[in-house]
């Protein structure tokens, strides 16, 4: 059963919800989780929220940690999953991909932004 956690508002008024599954997330760790993604605001103004999961994976590998990361844009959404051998170090992990999928996220919302307004100019210059 998910457990979810008190969702926190950051300064860039993302809403980031929490949930842990068969667990219960110490507050050091929802802080942690809190502040990694919540850094992702800073980036890109466009991201609404974030839902975060926890769980462990009843393997017997020390990498047993598991954190999935979607990220709430309006038309589209960012998913990452990482394994790991400690939630903080999984939560990290999952950043740093969901920054390079911003990244490029921007980088395509440009390109789509530019040939709107080249194909705007060239209807005004047709008229």
């Amino acid at each position: 059963m998910n457990k979810p956690i008190q969702g926190h508002k950051s300064n860039q008024n993302m809403d980031i919800k929490v949930n842990t599954v068969h667990f219960t997330a110490d507050k050091k760790l929802v802080d942690h989780i809190n502040k990694k993604v919540g850094k992702l605001g800073q980036f890109f103004d466009r991201i609404i929220g974030a839902e975060v999961f926890l769980r462990l994976e009843n393997v017997h590998d020390d990498e047993n940690k598991i954190a999935e990361v979607k990220l709430l844009i309006p038309g589209d959404d960012l998913f990452v999953k990482k394994q790991s051998k400690t939630f903080e170090e999984a939560i990290n992990k999952a950043v740093d991909s969901l920054n390079r999928q911003v990244t490029k996220y921007k980088e395509k919302l440009r390109g789509w932004e530019a040939k709107d307004e080249n194909s705007a100019r060239s209807e005004e210059n047709d008229e």
